[in-house]
């Protein structure tokens, strides 16, 4: 199990900063441990860290009174996420919640907001971390009004390969057909039936616990068969940083 300290040491962004600053840095953070279905962050609190996920996985989204659900995308072992609501003073504008048991590097705000001022390495790490999360979200904004089930979770897949966001990522994907459905916005049997069409395609390879991806580009640029893909939609669709 990755401790604390090196979880912080061997972050990305770790190379941007002194060995003073990083000491300091490793002495400010704390660990969390979030039980599945618990809040890592959540709508309307204050935004108070910067966190890593050690172990585990977040699920990044926001929900409607009546119980509609919009999730964005999912932070796993070795991203990290909050800078943009850490970059303004104010709450979080969207819900964190635990796939499964969560472990998290939290760096409080106070320490963030000393690198952001003095550290010209780490602010231009925070702009390319910036600059891969918007891509992330214009891409999901454009395959749920365009794609159909398929598409969509190859494209949730993919996503989850972006080397600035997670650095970590190899060709394995723990995770469940039910999580890459919560992920995906599809049903848990729909993704069984999208996970065997994109198998089917040479895209990835099915496995106990997860999927062996084998080719990213592929899945990036998949679009499942036309009539697969729902008509666009012209109701705006919500997104958040």
């Amino acid at each position: 199990m990755q401790s604390l300290e090196s979880m912080l040491r061997e972050s990305v962004w770790a190379d941007t900063l002194s060995a003073a600053e990083l000491d300091q840095v490793v002495r400010e953070a704390f660990e969390r441990r979030v039980a599945i279905g618990g809040y890592a962050v959540r709508r309307g609190e204050p935004a108070d860290s910067w966190f890593g996920v050690m172990d585990g996985l977040i699920k990044m989204s926001v929900s409607q009174p009546d119980g509609r659900v919009s999730t964005f995308t999912g932070v796993t072992a070795g991203g990290w996420a909050g800078e943009g609501s850490l970059l303004k003073a104010g709450t979080w504008r969207y819900d964190g919640v635990a796939v499964r048991q969560t472990r998290l590097a939290c760096i409080p705000r106070h320490s963030f907001e000393r690198l952001v001022s003095t550290n010209l390495a780490f602010n231009r790490f925070l702009l390319s971390q910036l600059n891969a999360r918007l891509s992330l979200f214009i891409g999901l904004v454009e395959y749920d009004r365009l794609l159909g089930p398929d598409a969509r979770v190859a494209r949730c897949l993919a996503s989850l390969f972006d080397p600035d966001l997670y650095p970590r990522a190899g060709n394995f994907v723990r995770l469940s057909q039910e999580e890459i459905g919560l992920l995906s916005a599809v049903s848990r049997q729909r993704t069984n039936e999208s996970l065997h069409q994109l198998e089917h395609a040479g895209l990835l390879r099915v496995e106990f616990g997860g999927v062996t991806v084998l080719d990213v580009p592929g899945l990036r640029g998949y679009c499942g068969t036309p009539d697969a893909r729902p008509a666009p939609r012209s109701r705006p669709v919500t997104a958040g940083a």
